[in-house]
């Protein structure tokens, strides 16, 4: 039997806890959902705070929340999906999907792979932006920017945690599909688990959107999803001259739209369903299915690439300019982030005991996320918290003081 437990601290706990944990300046998160399980269910459920402080909302698990970079692992399973079905190939030049040529300017004959964008490894950089793309503008003319590449590495050679790799893929995906990516997503993985999720409010009912998580920066004030209990007039990036018909999108245009990086709104008890599917080597236990093979999952916790001291960059560039998140990416599957990298200069083990786990973190406007899976015991976490700072701060680790309290 699941043991459930739900409990709220006080701020002035919460802050003691902190204090604890070495942080003496910080302040106490608006909200925070951890949720434990193993592959055939939850475990323990913990909330506190606020959904949204306007209207004293107070969270629960169920609510979505704007998940930031997780949402690249489920992109990934998505991905792997299609390539059991034959109509992707991990090792394939992604020009042949996409239409026209993908090459970084510097070595313009080493091709693109999806193995490449998803590990890391493509040499693209985020330098030229990766969500500005507008509905009704292609993606490529940001690709074609030279500013978009890293002219130092080839492809393969150098690891650089790059947002824009996965509105390649979702791009890829839609070219081969024909289906928007926000709706392909829904048949291919939140549908078939029972999650009441979103890539794109658009695809949300307006019950979920309605429960949204708003999030907040780290002096309190709404940095996104503040929406009142509706969905947004516009769901995505709206086309240049301010209009919003998605009904005259085209599928493999603009892969950057419904946010494959960082835009799926998803509860902590879905991510839960996501990391039970995983636990389940493909198979997901509470209804019997299969959505990948225990081939394809071992795939992506294989490791690609590991932090040798020279090899690549250990922190996002992008997120994090100053660096004080250096060491946080050290290890590497496809799509799968690897922890606890014993190796000079890393400091990925928000856990403290230095068991090897597989998942994603996530961080943006205020928010910081974790999935992270034990394979070996067949246990796993999610956790979100809001009104956290732009960097994570106060750890042992490169991960918050906040996520390693939430980590034991």
């Amino acid at each position: 039997m699941n043991r459930v437990s739900k409990w709220r601290i006080p701020a002035g706990c919460i802050l003691g806890l902190l204090l604890a944990s070495g942080v003496a300046a910080a302040s106490p998160p608006i909200a925070s959902v951890r949720i434990a399980f193993d592959r055939t269910g939850v475990t323990s459920v913990e909330t506190r705070g606020f959904a949204d402080t306007a209207t004293h909302r107070a969270v629960t698990a169920n609510d979505p929340v704007r998940v930031a970079s997780i949402s690249k692992l489920v992109t990934a399973i998505g991905v792997m999906r299609l390539v059991e079905a034959g109509k992707l190939d991990l090792d394939t030049d992604v020009s042949t999907y996409l239409g026209w040529k993908l090459r970084n300017p510097a070595f313009p004959a080493v091709p693109i792979t999806l193995r490449l964008l998803m590990s890391h490894r493509s040499s693209l950089t985020d330098h030229a932006g990766y969500w500005q793309t507008p509905l009704g503008s292609p993606l490529r003319d940001l690709l074609d920017n030279p500013k978009a590449w890293d002219a130092q590495h080839q492809p393969g050679t150098w690891f650089h945690y790059t947002n824009l790799n996965y509105p390649v893929v979702a791009q890829v995906m839609e070219r081969v599909t024909g289906e928007r990516f926000d709706l392909l997503m829904q048949r291919l993985v939140l549908k078939p688990l029972g999650i009441d999720g979103c890539f794109s409010l658009a695809t949300c009912s307006d019950a979920t959107a309605a429960r949204v998580v708003v999030q907040y920066d780290g002096q309190g004030k709404p940095s996104a999803d503040d929406n009142h209990g509706k969905k947004p007039a516009c769901p995505v990036r709206p086309a240049v001259d301010g209009s919003c018909d998605l009904a005259r999108y085209r599928p493999g245009e603009n892969g950057a739209l419904f946010g494959p990086q960082g835009g799926l709104r998803i509860s902590a008890l879905g991510l839960a369903r996501i990391g039970m599917l995983l636990l389940g080597d493909g198979t997901f236990a509470l209804n019997g299915e299969q959505l990948l093979t225990p081939a394809s999952l071992r795939m992506m916790e294989t490791p690609v690439w590991q932090y040798d001291g020279h090899n690549g960059m250990t922190y996002e560039q992008d997120g994090n300019p100053s660096g004080s998140e250096r060491g946080m990416f050290c290890h590497w599957g496809l799509g799968m982030q690897i922890l606890a990298t014993k190796v000079d200069g890393c400091r990925d083990d928000p856990f403290g005991d230095g068991i090897t786990r597989v998942g994603h973190s996530g961080s943006a406007y205020g928010l910081q996320s974790g999935l992270w899976l034990d394979r070996a015991s067949g246990t796993g976490v999610a956790w979100f918290l809001t009104g956290m700072p732009d960097s994570r701060e106060g750890g042992r680790s490169a991960f918050s003081a906040a996520e390693e309290q939430l980590a034991h």
